[in-house]
């Protein structure tokens, strides 16, 4: 039986598959991205989750990258943190990372796995549909890390610290990837 390829292979992310070195080169690369990005923040006085650009970049590299390049990026970036290197908004260590904010960090793995999930299928060619995969990502975060707060300081306050003040920013930041991603494929053709 003859099997033919076609010249044209549709890619399902906006970086496609490269050798071994170069997707482990581009996730350390997107790990550090978002590591810049954390380092972007507005700390609130009344919570301890500050507004950071980390969300931005973990959505952004997840649909870039796809769902296991974008979370192995994420995994990269934990596990640096961990080690003690200075990638988080505002602290380094396991301990840090085990911390108040742990769960959104955590939430991160998700968040990257889902928006590159979405972009695999497709769906971030369109600003609508790529907005919502970028909400959905944003929702995975949450559903990890208010009630990982609330371990810490109950689950009202998480509500109230680590929720409701941040949807707004939130909702602006999955507007703008789901802005910016659809450019890049048009740019890109």
């Amino acid at each position: 039986m003859t099997t033919y390829t076609s010249t044209y292979t549709r890619r399902t992310v906006l970086v496609p598959n490269l050798s071994r070195a170069g997707n482990l080169a581009l996730i350390l690369a997107a790990s550090l991205f978002i590591a810049l990005m954390a380092h972007i923040r507005l700390p609130l006085p009344f919570t301890p989750v500050p507004i950071t650009g980390q969300t931005f970049a973990v959505l952004l590299v997840g649909a870039a990258l796809g769902s296991r390049r974008g979370a192995a990026a994420v995994l990269a970036y934990l596990a640096e943190g961990a080690i003690g290197f200075p990638v988080f908004a505002s602290g380094a260590g396991l301990a840090y990372l085990l911390g108040p904010t742990g769960g959104y960090l955590f939430g991160f793995l998700a968040a990257a796995w889902l928006s590159g999930l979405f972009a695999e299928s497709g769906h971030d060619r369109r600003t609508t549909t790529a907005w919502l995969g970028f909400l959905l990502g944003e929702a995975a975060i949450y559903t990890l890390g208010v009630p990982w707060l609330a371990h810490f300081i109950g689950f009202p306050q998480a509500v109230a610290m680590g929720l409701l003040p941040f949807l707004p920013g939130d909702f602006l930041k999955a507007l703008a990837a789901g802005l910016l991603l659809p450019a890049a494929w048009r740019w890109t053709r």
